[in-house]
């Protein structure tokens, strides 16, 4: 299983673009992909047309919502991180993707490298 950061999303509805290469050959190879609902809504501060929310919208298994198991989970990486302001949203959705169990695919590996040693496994 993987989870899609929102430059994933947005991205992805870039015909071409190597994250939409990626995500079509995972589709293809009937790997599930999920997101955590902070990208979701971070993808919808857009701007986002109907028609680019519907064709993410058919990668994706699953929109995992932010509950108890992934507050938990992202508290902790922003605790252990340094509780560095910037990363409290990037923490919420690296902790959805440990939470999960899920392998991370973000464009933006700098910023999510400190979770790793926490047990975030980008690819």
């Amino acid at each position: 299983m993987i989870c899609l950061d929102t430059n994933y999303l947005i991205k992805g509805i870039e015909l071409g673009s190597a994250e939409a290469v990626r995500m079509t050959a995972w589709y293809q190879a009937a790997e599930p992909m999920i997101t955590a609902m902070p990208a979701w809504y971070e993808f919808h501060c857009g701007p986002l047309t109907g028609d680019q929310e519907n064709a993410i919208r058919a990668f994706l298994s699953e929109i995992v919502p932010f509950d108890e198991k992934q507050a938990k989970a992202a508290a902790l990486l922003f605790n252990e991180t340094g509780r560095k302001r910037k990363l409290r949203v990037d923490a919420m959705i690296a902790g959805t993707a440990i939470a999960a169990g899920a392998k991370f695919a973000t464009s933006n590996r700098a910023d999510f490298e400190p979770f790793i040693p926490h047990g975030l496994e980008l690819i």
